[in-house]
């Protein structure tokens, strides 16, 4: 048996959302017991039997961060992302459980596509791979998948990602036939013909620029259609990204009236907002556009509230060529698994979100949603581990991203939060003084 020890840590539990020193005691990758700070004879007792200690230096130690939405470009774009490059961008970034995207090309919508993603993830990647299929075959919104097979297969939730299934008739089938196999549903709220071709939000802003916009009323109007469905259907369903106040009070509704629901918001929309855009640059271009400052503190404030459930990466690798384009015929997208933690340390740091209500949207909550056991810092749980300095500081130079594309907003900025070790069912994969 392999046992490690955690010592002189500071411990930050999402579930019982404490923020306190202590340490951890893990063999063969699940915590077996959770030690207090003064727990001095049995630290040493225990320090004597293990065969690696781990002094975290008062440093930070929290459930790995599981990260819904990750775009991975296998197959069909292995020259954006790789599961290899991805794997070891996301443990660099404090993330242990990849639940990936099936906008691939093709698209991952039949058994035989999701298990060559599957063999491939477990190959080359050093963190948990789960994988999301396709809710319509080639996620063209007409004809549904095989859910069952797939869900068989694997898969751990539905979704066209960001192709909305316009047809409402089509969409409902969907989600009924999803209730009936009690799986998950992945939307992504918004108007498909008011959101064509958008590339900012609507307002003086954009008129300015001369960019083609779109309203955030596009986003509240998609969540109306989907909440009604979802009453009708008693689906499980997940909004990928809210992202603009409007459409707050919908969710809230729907939440109020016991629908099982939930949603997320991506780490570009809290930090950045639609002044970002200002000098053209496409790094900041990204789907939905980034909002306006007045959306941005009512998103933050939802995610503190808990209103909102879960903070994802949505990370969206894109070439050199796709990016340097005109900002509107620019492809939208940013990386992100390794500044997902740093740029959140920004809500922290801003006084918005204490660090146990952040890491249960980074972790707790999305495991809750997929029905996993990580998230938690529980005897019996898996040793899921990220160790951060949350005050560290840097200057983020985007070609040091282990990703294969850079395309990261946060180039040249300086930053706050450094991971320090990341340990994936008690592995150690990855360690900030390796070479």
């Amino acid at each position: 048996m392999t046992t490690t020890l955690f010592i002189n840590a500071r411990l930050i539990d999402p579930e019982t959302l404490t923020d306190a020193p202590g340490g951890l005691l893990v063999r063969d990758g699940t915590i077996i017991a959770i030690l207090p700070a003064d727990a001095t004879e049995t630290t040493d007792a225990t320090r004597r039997d293990a065969q690696h200690v781990v002094d975290c230096g008062g440093r930070c130690l929290a459930p790995g961060i599981v990260d819904i939405g990750v775009k991975v470009s296998e197959p069909g774009e292995r020259h954006k992302e790789s599961f290899r490059s991805a794997g070891r961008a996301a443990a660099a970034g404090g993330i242990t459980t990849m639940v990936t995207r099936p906008d691939t090309s093709p698209a991952i919508d039949t058994p035989e596509v999701l298990e060559f993603v599957m063999r491939r993830a477990n190959a080359d990647s050093p963190v948990r791979v789960l994988p999301m299929a396709a809710l319509t075959k080639e996620r063209a919104g007409r004809e549904m998948t095989e859910i069952g097979f797939l869900k068989d297969a694997g898969a751990v939730a539905f979704t066209d990602c960001d192709r909305v299934v316009a047809d409402t008739k089509v969409f409902s089938r969907c989600l009924t036939y999803a209730r009936s196999l009690g799986v998950l549903v992945i939307a992504h709220p918004q108007d498909p013909g008011l959101s064509a071709g958008a590339a900012t939000t609507s307002g003086k802003f954009a008129s300015l620029k001369g960019l083609p916009a779109v309203s955030p009323m596009a986003e509240r109007m998609a969540l109306d259609r989907d909440m009604a469905l979802v009453e009708m259907t008693g689906a499980r369903y997940h909004a990928d990204q809210i992202t603009s106040a409007r459409a707050l009070p919908a969710l809230e509704r729907a939440k109020q009236n016991g629908l099982d629901v939930t949603a997320g918001v991506g780490i570009h929309h809290l930090t950045l907002n639609e002044f970002d855009v200002g000098d053209y640059r496409t790094f900041f271009k990204i789907k939905p556009p980034l909002r306006s400052e007045d959306d941005r503190i009512a998103v933050v404030e939802a995610l503190a509230d808990g209103l909102i459930d879960i903070l994802c990466s949505m990370h969206t690798p894109q070439d050199e060529e796709s990016k340097r384009l005109p900002f509107e015929e620019a492809a939208s997208g940013a990386v992100a698994l390794q500044t997902l933690l740093p740029a959140a340390m920004r809500l922290v740091h801003s006084g918005h979100v204490a660090l146990p209500v952040l890491w249960r949207a980074l972790s707790l909550n999305p495991a809750r949603r997929l029905n996993l056991p990580q998230g938690r810092l529980a005897e019996g749980a898996p040793a899921d581990l990220v160790l951060f300095d949350p005050d560290a500081p840097f200057v983020l130079d985007r070609f040091t991203l282990l990703s294969k594309s850079k395309n990261t907003p946060f180039d040249g900025q300086r930053m706050e939060g450094r991971v320090l070790g990341t340990w994936v069912g008690g592995t150690r994969v990855f360690d900030s003084d390796a070479p």
